[in-house]
């Protein structure tokens, strides 16, 4: 069994329809991603799936369970994190107290103190700024942040948004490779990445949306390979 299946989801803003049809499976332990062309539907989907937008027909289902009648922070209790585009830090709070409210749906203080300890090692930088007020962070600083903020949750999925935007060369190789290292850990990815080639580079499988409907799905491999997957997305 799959743990997140989404099953011919649509949804709209307004009148406008972002999603038609959109059917993917993530398995336990994969990194799966999703690329395409921005207004494409990838952030719809992860909206979507994290009970921030409504689907107009369509099911999604984790771990067997139903989502949509969640609210957002029910999907959150279920095991879904979700670091948004944009990173979305609270500026004026303290990187302690951002990472803090990651686990605010939570009860175990020594789980809590675990995975805070757990972050701080993933990002050395964040311990050396815990009391710097989060919106005066470096922007590779605040991506660092918001990951950790989502994986203070422990989701047994992670799904991220974009996570290299607006980052050096550096800070990209160092964001892709903190990725790697939580799948090892064992927290299943669906990632967002405008860099497709970076995407699936560390990617088990992937999907190509165009214009709210999924286009292609393949192995990220396959997919690397795939002579209009490369034309259209890969740079040729």
């Amino acid at each position: 069994m799959a743990l997140l299946e989404v099953a011919d989801l649509d949804a709209q803003y307004g009148r406008i329809r972002a999603l038609s049809g959109v059917s993917l499976t993530v398995d336990e332990g994969e990194i799966v991603t999703l690329i395409g062309a921005n207004g494409a539907g990838k952030t719809t989907t992860l909206r979507s799936i994290s009970g921030l937008l409504r689907p107009s027909r369509g099911t999604i289902r984790f771990a067997g369970d139903g989502l949509l009648k969640l609210t957002p922070d029910g999907v959150v209790r279920r095991g879904v994190g979700h670091s948004p585009e944009g990173r979305r830090v609270f500026a004026r709070m303290s990187v302690r107290e951002n990472l803090e409210l990651g686990a605010y749906t939570r009860a175990s203080r020594s789980e809590i103190a675990e995975d805070f300890e757990r972050v701080l090692t993933t990002f050395p930088r964040l311990r050396e700024r815990l009391v710097q007020k989060a919106g005066t962070l470096s922007g590779g600083e605040q991506q660092m942040l918001a990951i950790g903020r989502t994986l203070m949750s422990r989701p047994r999925l992670l799904m991220l948004d974009e996570p290299s935007l607006g980052l050096s060369p550096i800070l990209v190789q160092t964001i892709f490779g903190v990725i790697r290292e939580i799948n090892a850990r064992g927290t299943t990815i669906l990632l967002i990445e405008q860099n497709a080639r970076q995407a699936l580079s560390i990617a088990t499988r992937g999907y190509v949306l165009e214009v709210g409907k999924i286009v292609y799905a393949d192995s990220a491999a396959n997919l690397m390979a795939s002579e209009a997957v490369r034309a259209a997305y890969l740079g040729g």
